[in-house]
């Protein structure tokens, strides 16, 4: 991958940001053998939603699609249904998300930030994804920032035997989300410290974090729902319905055969 040699904060000349969707996971979960990235929801598979919000993303320059070992092929038929402007590569994943992750932070090219997506998140919109990297652009001491929401819910802290043992206080507390948009640098170098090391992280906010990186956190919908089992997949379609009635999806996954 290679770096811009221009990474200040501030407004760019271009496009400078490389997106890369996290879709290697076999979704275990979610029941489905095919998996749940190519699952239909409204018409189109869930991978192709996440993909055309970035698409829609005046930043995103390039998006690399990580796919399932051995179905490089197979996803990007799938993505095909849908015709992005935005240049799409596909690489095969590895056996973790973490290691999928690097393959495609490899995959990039040259860019100033990385944003990094799951790809069974098909609610994401392209203002959202647009704040999380100007997050980073604005502020030079950042090495990334994260879509998150505070939590709405009391926390426990509960030991092995199922006693709580404290009530910590909430306003502290933000449910992590994806796009998690850093440095292109920083999250390269930091992977690949996790990989000497043989650390594994929880996303890639926590590689970067241990690298010593200030990551912010960007206030994001609580919509920005992941497909993980089944029951998930009736509030989505719902809330997709909703967006296509009122004319407020991507023009492509129009295009494409998204319908109610």
């Amino acid at each position: 991958m290679a770096i811009l040699a221009s990474d200040k904060a501030g407004a760019p000349s271009g496009p400078d940001t490389v997106a890369v969707i996290a879709a290697g996971g076999l979704g275990l979960r979610f029941g489905d053998p095919a998996g749940k990235q190519y699952v239909e929801l409204c018409g189109l598979p869930v991978l192709d939603w996440s993909v055309a919000a970035f698409a829609e993303a005046p930043s995103v320059a390039q998006i690399v699609v990580v796919c399932p070992a051995g179905r490089v092929a197979e996803t990007a038929e799938v993505v095909s249904q849908v015709e992005f402007d935005t240049p799409v590569t596909f690489v095969e994943g590895g056996q973790t998300r973490q290691q999928s992750c690097l393959a495609g932070i490899r995959a990039a090219r040259e860019c100033v930030l990385i944003a990094i997506h799951d790809g069974a998140r098909p609610l994401i919109e392209p203002a959202t994804i647009e704040a999380a990297i100007e997050r980073v652009r604005s502020d030079e001491t950042l090495a990334g920032a994260i879509c998150a929401h505070p939590s709405a819910d009391t926390l426990k802290v509960v030991g092995a035997d199922g006693i709580v043992e404290s009530t910590p206080d909430r306003s502290r507390f933000w449910a992590v989300q994806t796009p998690q948009v850093f440095r292109a640098h920083d999250v390269l170098a930091a992977h690949l410290a996790a990989l000497e090391e043989g650390f594994v992280g929880t996303d890639d906010a926590s590689l970067v974090e241990r690298a010593g990186g200030r990551v912010a956190c960007v206030a994001s919908p609580s919509d920005n729902m992941k497909v993980t089992v089944p029951e998930d997949k009736l509030p989505i379609e719902a809330i997709l319905a909703a967006r296509i009635e009122a004319g407020d999806v991507p023009a492509c996954c129009l295009r494409g055969g998204a319908s109610c």
